[in-house]
Formats: C-alpha cells, structure tokens, sequence
C-alpha cells in the first residue's frame, strides 16, 4: 500500500469510527427547504449540527426558536435547539469546525436555460478558505454530471489539500419533497457517489446516521441519478398535458381518464396535468443534462419537447379564461378582475419557487387585467429573486363579499384550505387547472371551465 493509499484509508477510518460514535460536527450551508430538514434529521440522530447561512435574518430566526417555512413548526425549531445540537451562525470562519460540510445552496437557470452554478463556486471558494485535513465535503444541491468532480474538487484542493487524501469529497442529492407527509429526510434512501472506496464509505457512515444510503460508483453517477428522476417526473407531465388538449378536442375529461388508468395494478403510473411547471426541479434539472449534452455532442430532443409542451401550459390557461369571460359575460381580459387562487406552486404549502402561478400572473397583468391573489399559506409574497415586482404583495381575505368582486377565478393551486364551496356559490366564472372543483361539475359545471 502506498503513502496515499494508508492516508486515505486512515482518513476514511477516523471519521468513520467517530461518526459511529455520534463524536462529529455536520455543517450544513443554506438552511432553507432542503438545509433545513437535514438539520434537523441530523439532530435527531444525536449528532451535532453547525448551519451556516448568509441571511442573518434567518439565522436569527432558528436562534430564536422561530419558523420562516410553514411545514416546519416553531414547535420543532425549538426541539432542535432543547437537544444542545444545534448552532447557527453567519460567520464564515465558523466552517473550520464541523467535520463535514453539506452545501444546499440553490443551481438555477439563466435566462438562456444554462446552468448557474455560481452559488456553488463562491460557497466552494469560502469552503477552501478554512478547509483542514480530515473534513468530507458534500454538495447536495441538484447540478450537471461533473460538476463535483470538475469544479467543486479542484476549487477545494486550491486549498492546497489534496481530495482523498487529506479530506473526502462526495455528492448526495437532496430528495425533500416539501408538504409530503408520507416521507421525509430520515424516510427517504440517500443515493451516495464518490471517487475513491474511502471517501465513498466516509460518505456512506454519515448518511447512515439519518437514513438508508445507497452507494453509486462515483460523484456524477449520483449526479445523474437526482437528474433522470426529474427528467422523469417531467417527461411524463409533459405528456397527460398534451393528452388533456387532445382529449379535450374529443370532449372526454382527462381527469376521468386517469382515474380509469389508475385501475390498472400494473405497468401504469399516474401524473396529472396542471398550469405549467413548478418547483426547484422539475423546471430546471431536466435543461441541466441538455446543456452538459451538448458539450459532448450529444441530443436530448426528447427531454426539450417535453419542456416546450408544459411551458406552453400557461398560455393555454389563459387562453381558456379569455374565451371563458367573452361566453360568460362578453368581457375581455383587459379590464377583467382576477382572482388567482394559489400562488404556491403545489397545494398546502408555503413555496413559491418557480411557480407558475407567477407567469399566470405576469401573463394577465401584460393582457391588462386586474389581478389579485389569495393562498391561505402565504399571506404576503416574501421576496424572490426573479419576481421582485410581487414583493409584499398580500393576499385578498377569503370572504363572500371579496369573491363576488371578481369577474373570473383562476385555481392555479389547489390547497385544501380553501372554501371551494364558497367559492362556486359566489363566482361567476372558475377556470380550474387542478380538477379542485370536481365535485361541484354536477352542480355548478356551467360556471366552471377545465383548462
């Protein structure tokens, strides 16, 4: 065994015999939907926990005991820091202490559908600033295959520390799923990849405090991994979209359809059409692999048709509510009163990220409408870096007098908070995206419209 070899395998070794023994120090870096969660699986494993964040505001918060993402209560952030475990801090020289280093830091897209990946350089660079030799670091935020090997490694290693040798690097996709109560972070297998067997098993031990892992050769064999899952998911919502307009030129209901499918024991999954992509996903991950693709001269037509049909939802959505109000009522958009129903984008919870409920707005507004929006789970928009123009704005109260103001309601999100029964006594057009009102079509169904 050579120089390297014993080092790394004495790397591997220590840490792990520690993490075993619950004796390390998990930092984890951007403690929002996904830092969060990890945190606080972390903490309930009995292992210690260092979050690190540039929002002092948030840091505050945690400190305090208090929540800023509706599905985690104050309740549990307060049960995170009973235990001792938990730290948050703002201080970047506070990295040199844990004994390893999870980065949830967001990868959009620019407008071009390329990848970002300058949170992940700039938190790599700060991470290199106080790296110390026994340290595993480990992005989890969703990116192209590469990505660790090419940037986040070489960047560490300007350290002058060497990978595998000195400290481990390893990927691990995040795999939340905010508002699910049917899994959460400790509930759901953790695929794992790394370069080297030690830095491998290093990564292994750690996620086995909190959950199952599952080990995959290397870092972009996981990083290809989270991607194929996503591409999946949007493949085939691409799909029943297209299949709701066909089916909608037959005049059969696309919801009815699935139902039937759903029958079926075997070889058939149910997806649901909606107003267009939402999420940190399943709009972004996909155009991730087509940008790297092209690098290595490679398609992926399939992936890009499937994107252009669902983000092609939206203008079919308004669309529908045009016809709508000028059958109804003979109105027009310009000048119409609007109600959107649901700015999160999926029911019952409080995440706004990417959804489309946004360019549902932005698409009414340019059409001149006046529009409005009420989400029980968010009272007032916080700020988003690509829709500063919502900043504040608050929701309408859910009363009757409010609704009867509105010429058409749009149900962009179909939170289970709402009324709806309230709502399809009072307005005079709905256009529903979500198939929300389903049980209301026999009652009501000449003011609703599917779209």
């Amino acid at each position: 065994m050579n120089e390297h070899n014993e080092r790394s395998e004495a790397l591997a070794a220590q840490f792990i015999e520690r993490t075993k023994a619950r004796d390390i120090t998990v930092g984890i870096i951007g403690l929002g939907y996904v830092g969060l969660p990890l945190a606080e699986a972390f903490i309930k494993a009995g292992v210690r926990v260092l979050g690190y964040d540039i929002d002092q505001e948030k840091v505050d918060l945690i400190c305090a005991g208090k929540t800023y993402i509706k599905h985690i209560s104050d309740d549990r952030l307060a049960a995170m820091n009973a235990t001792g475990r938990m730290a948050a801090t703002s201080d970047e020289a506070r990295l040199a202490d844990p004994d390893a280093i999870l980065m949830c830091v967001p990868t959009p897209l620019n407008i071009h559908r390329e990848p970002d990946i300058s949170y992940v350089e700039q938190t790599t660079r700060v991470i290199a600033k106080y790296l110390r030799k026994g340290q595993i670091v480990v992005l989890e935020s969703t990116t192209y295959p590469g990505t660790s090997e090419e940037i986040v490694r070489p960047l560490l290693e300007e350290s002058g520390l060497k990978a595998g040798v000195d400290f481990a690097v390893a990927y691990s996709p995040e795999r939340e799923d905010p508002g699910n109560p049917d899994f959460d972070t400790s509930t759901i297998p953790k695929v794992v990849g790394a370069d080297s067997d030690p830095e491998r098993r290093m990564a292994e031990a750690l996620y086995a405090t909190i959950t199952t892992p599952f080990l995959v050769p290397n870092m972009k064999t996981a990083e290809a991994v989270k991607l194929t899952e996503n591409i999946f998911r949007l493949v085939n919502i691409a799909l029943v979209n297209e299949l709701k307009v066909v089916f909608q030129g037959m005049d059969i209901d696309v919801w009815d359809v699935i139902e039937g499918a759903k029958s079926k024991p075997f070889g058939y999954m149910a997806f649901y059409p909606g107003p267009g992509l939402g999420g940190h996903c399943i709009p972004i991950d996909p155009f991730y692999l087509t940008w790297k693709a092209r690098a290595h001269r490679q398609s992926t037509r399939f992936i890009e048709l499937a994107g252009d049909v669902v983000m092609g939802m939206p203008r079919l959505v308004i669309e529908t509510m045009a016809q709508g109000l000028s059958q109804k009522s003979q109105k027009s958009i310009a000048g119409a009163r609007i109600l959107i129903s649901g700015l999160a984008y999926k029911k019952n919870v409080d995440d706004m990220r990417e959804s489309p409920s946004l360019h549902l707005f932005e698409m009414l507004l340019e059409r001149g409408a006046k529009v409005d929006f009420y989400d029980p789970h968010i009272p007032v928009v916080p700020h988003t870096r690509d829709h500063p123009e919502f900043n504040g704005l608050k929701s309408i109260e859910f009363t009757r007098e409010n609704l009867a103001q509105y010429d058409a309601i749009l149900i962009s999100t179909d939170h289970d908070a709402v009324d709806y029964a309230m709502m399809v006594d009072v307005a005079p057009l709905i256009i529903d995206t979500r198939n929300a009102l389903s049980e209301f079509v026999d009652t009501h169904g000449a003011k609703i419209l599917k779209a």
